[in-house]
């Protein structure tokens, strides 16, 4: 790689350093929510109603557009949105009755009859917020690489002096 001095570098470390972070995450995220959701059969959780043909898509793309955010991150990025979507998307891709707090809230019949219908939506809307999140972060941080400019080798922001 041909390297235009110092401030390159830095900013191919940034990135690769991003990459991984965020990959990282990604995988972490998927196998946690797997796991705990039991989308797969595993020794820790066991489901009681069957996992659907769209759950496991879910699951990906829920831990991928988390992976992107967290990868793409800047400090003034807020997680919120990305979280509550991760929140639905979990609500959606999880065993129904297998959760204790909607099992309060609805009951057992209410639960399958009413709640268990619109898990794919929930999923999917939880994806959609992901989505507009990761969006959003990938714009604020395209704005803050856009807002550096080199000086004599030092980055700096063109609304203040080096960071």
């Amino acid at each position: 790689m041909q390297s235009d001095g110092p401030t390159q570098q830095a900013r191919y470390g940034d990135t690769l350093h991003r990459g991984i972070r965020g990959i990282a995450f990604g995988i972490a995220l998927f196998a946690v929510l797997g796991t705990v959701t039991a989308v797969w059969a595993n020794p820790v959780f066991v489901r009681m109603t069957p996992v659907g043909p769209w759950e496991f898509g879910a699951t990906v793309l829920t831990a991928l557009l988390a992976g992107v955010t967290v990868a793409l991150w800047v400090p003034r990025c807020r997680l919120g949105t990305s979280g509550a979507g991760g929140l639905a998307s979990f609500l959606g891709i999880a065993c129904p009755t297998c959760n204790k707090v909607l099992m309060l809230i609805f009951g057992g019949p209410a639960l399958l009859a009413w709640f268990d219908p619109v898990r794919p939506w929930l999923a999917a809307a939880g994806a959609i917020v992901m989505g507009f999140a990761a969006f959003r972060t990938w714009q604020a941080f395209r704005e803050s690489r856009s807002d550096l400019q080199i000086v004599g080798g030092v980055e700096t922001h063109l609304t203040g002096g080096p960071q």
